[in-house]
């Protein structure tokens, strides 16, 4: 948080210095901005987006997309293909258990320690501790000991299906805005928040008494009018949203370019997320050493007591091993990891060759009859409902809110198209039956089952080449996927000259 405050004291600092200078004047009209005389036009100075906490920034570029070395499940599901990605920050390492514990002991502090029926919150957060089990293993000290032991504190949270990993990112987004407004003594930190009233993010943004109810001594004032208002989008204090990242974004993240790259030339193709194509360490004083936490071979988690290869039986703590040119650790090895994205067995050939991405399904505010926003509901969240179709109708870029089938399993793919009478929001199940006629007949595939990047503790190294993906249902969890988030950049950075 040092890292922020400090980044939004100085934009307090130059909108008070701006506040008292010359007036600034539209290079397109030349009125005066900030001039109660001229219309009272507000431009707020701006630095730059302040980097979140764990969080890395990972300058955006273009890379080939796909498997870098032989397909041993010919599955061909990333075939190699040039994608641009977008700057955007990711987490040093993988979300802890100490990470998730602390938004447990919250979820338990608002929804449940106040005795009024809101349990159920708490409990669906809860990781699957039983993930461990094996019926041929005996399992049981991790099944009761690894979620929650001091021993494992800094070790990766597992358990946790991806609709878990997504709530966790939205509650981590809003208690870090809400700390970076307390710091600032724009809201008063409420330490007995309930469950309808607590701080979110898109509240404070959408119902202008949420800042009454702060009831702050110190708030943000208009420059032209010195009236108190509350802190907007404009002012560049709130950051934008934790989330998990997309394919693209995790695969261009771990394979780490800049280091083994002059100019626009990368003179070597990572195989793994670092240099070369070995598994171990070429560094004189670790030579030999492996770079990750991974299966050597059947029954080989480890190698013998006297002489370990990775050392590790199980997930390692959050920052083992090396990290790689971005300085993120245990993109290879140690747990596996859920994406944003919907899987498809084409991957991401079929869509954008910028920011590619399956899954968009395009949300909006749900207003009252006479327009107004609808109160929050009974767990402090805005509703939320599906942008209406009819709002998109001569619209070029696209025509529905539901677009996770986007060039597969949309109307325009359907095998019996002609005798289709389904709404396009379900095709999915239509397009990937494996006989049309038998309703109960259906394969894995479905509009639920995420990617999955990366390999893990108990996985051959060929999955822990960033090209590879694997995928499992959204409401789902293993003993070896974990997750880690990411937030996107606003504005352009300079690319530094000198590398690691």
């Amino acid at each position: 948080m040092r890292r922020i405050s400090r980044t939004l004291w100085l934009t307090i600092i130059t909108l008070s210095v701006f506040a008292s200078c010359s007036k600034q004047k539209s290079s397109t009209t030349g009125w005066n901005y900030n001039d109660p005389k001229e219309g009272g036009f507000e431009v707020i100075p701006y630095l730059e987006q302040a980097t979140g906490p764990g969080l890395v920034l990972i300058p955006g570029g273009t890379f080939t997309m796909g498997n870098m070395d032989q397909d041993v499940m010919f599955d061909y599901t990333n075939v190699p293909h040039k994608v641009t990605v977008a700057s955007f920050y990711m987490d040093e390492c993988e979300i802890s258990n100490i990470d998730y514990l602390e938004y447990l002991n919250w979820l338990r502090r608002v929804f449940v320690d106040n005795g009024r029926g809101f349990e159920g919150v708490y409990e669906r957060a809860l990781p699957d501790e039983n993930c461990w089990r094996s019926p041929g293993a005996y399992m049981e000290d991790m099944v009761q000991n690894y979620f929650r032991s001091p021993a494992y504190r800094y070790y990766p949270v597992v358990g946790v299906s991806w609709l878990q990993a997504t709530q966790y990112a939205e509650w981590r987004t809003d208690r870090v805005n809400e700390k970076i407004l307390a710091d600032l003594r724009y809201i008063n930190w409420n330490p007995e928040p309930s469950p309808e009233g607590h701080f979110t993010t898109d509240a404070y943004l959408t119902y202008p008494d949420f800042v009454e109810q702060a009831q702050s001594d110190r708030r943000l004032q208009y420059i032209t009018t010195g009236d108190y208002r509350h802190v907007m989008m404009e002012d560049g204090i709130l950051l934008p949203k934790y989330r998990l990242p997309t394919e693209a974004e995790w695969e261009y993240a771990a394979l780490g370019l800049i280091g083994n790259s002059i100019g626009e030339r990368v003179l070597e193709r990572n195989l793994y997320p670092w240099n070369g194509s070995s598994l171990r360490s070429d560094n004189k004083r670790y030579l030999g050493d492996f770079q990750m936490n991974f299966k050597r071979g059947s029954g080989d988690y480890m190698g013998v007591a006297s002489a370990p290869n990775d050392g590790q039986m199980i997930p390692a703590e959050v920052r083992s091993f090396w990290p790689n040119d971005f300085g993120l650790y245990n993109m290879a090895g140690n747990v596996a990891e859920w994406v944003l994205d919907v899987y498809r067995p084409d991957g991401t050939s079929q869509l954008s060759d910028y920011n590619p991405f399956r899954g968009n399904y395009y949300m909006e505010k749900q207003r009252n009859a006479d327009g107004s926003i609808m109160e929050r509901d009974s767990i402090g969240r805005v509703p939320m409902g599906p942008e209406s179709d009819s709002k998109n109708e001569r619209r070029r870029n696209y025509r529905t809110a539901y677009n996770v089938n986007f060039n597969d399993g949309d109307l325009g793919s359907l095998i019996n198209i002609e005798n289709a009478n389904v709404n396009p929001n379900e095709t999915t199940e239509l397009m990937y039956r494996k006989e049309l006629n038998a309703p109960y007949s259906y394969s894995l595939m479905g509009d639920d089952v995420r990617v999955v990047k990366g390999g893990s503790w108990k996985d051959i190294p060929f999955w822990s080449q960033p090209g590879n993906r694997r995928f499992l249902a959204e409401d789902e969890s293993a003993d070896f996927i974990g997750f880690r988030c990411a937030m996107s950049r606003l504005g352009a950075i300079s690319t530094p000259k000198s590398k690691k």
